[in-house]
């Protein structure tokens, strides 16, 4: 297993753990538009908006590494 390979499976782990930390609208409401709030924008604050910005950085990573391998 090389360096590339080893970095995308952490990558992919940790960007999995961060989805799974994000606690927007579950369940079927929530994939079909319908939500317990009404449908009501609300902006990230704080913690939240830490996590959303990392899963951003992780999975842009994740991308371009997916695309060096797939060129080597």
């Amino acid at each position: 297993m090389n360096y590339l390979s080893l970095a995308q499976v952490i990558l992919s782990i940790v960007l999995i753990v961060l989805i799974l930390l994000q606690e927007r609208s579950s369940g079927l409401s929530g994939a079909f538009g319908g939500g317990a709030d009404g449908g009501t924008y609300q902006t990230r604050r704080g913690f939240e908006r830490i996590i959303f910005g990392a899963t951003v950085v992780i999975a842009v990573a994740f991308a371009v590494l997916s695309l060096i391998s797939l060129s080597q």
